[in-house]
């Protein structure tokens, strides 16, 4: 019975050291420099979405925000259905995750990995597998609501 425990124990010791041959060191000090840097410019570039609403368009500050939000939100869905939003992701880590953009990812991501499944059973469907219904829910209603507000009740 022992024999079963020693040749266990070489067999698991054996796997730990091949697999951290194999496992890619990170450098924690660079991910955490590019995560600030990424999630900074994301950051920067809703600033600046929303200083253009409120300065250009006259908007108040809870249009700007509305406005914002969507802005950053359709962003990330077109870079996500492009491809370009996953090489952000694998260089910015936590940067690219954290802010409203990685929601939007989360959500488009799933439905363009099964889109061929097709539209109700593969977009439809897959879009609530990560994210979950809440933010679907929540980014759809948000946009029919501010389309209904842009469009009938100004």
């Amino acid at each position: 019975m022992e024999s079963l425990d020693v040749k266990q124990k070489k067999i698991n010791e054996d796997y730990q050291k091949y697999a951290n041959s194999i496992t890619p060191r990170s450098n924690i000090i660079t991910n955490c420099i590019m995560a600030f840097l990424v999630g900074g410019l994301i950051c920067t570039i809703g600033q600046v979405i929303s200083n253009i609403a409120k300065n250009y368009y006259n908007m108040n500050t809870e249009e700007a925000s509305a406005t914002t939000s969507i802005s950053l939100i359709l962003i990330a869905a077109i870079l996500t259905g492009l491809g370009l939003y996953e090489k952000i992701g694998k260089r910015a880590g936590a940067g690219s995750v954290v802010p409203i953009t990685g929601f939007s990812n989360s959500i488009v991501s799933p439905a363009m990995e099964h889109k061929r499944e097709g539209y109700v059973m593969g977009i439809g469907a897959k879009m609530f597998s990560i994210a979950g219904p809440v933010l679907v829910y929540g980014v759809s209603a948000s946009v029919i609501v501010g389309l209904i507000n842009y469009f009938f009740i100004k």
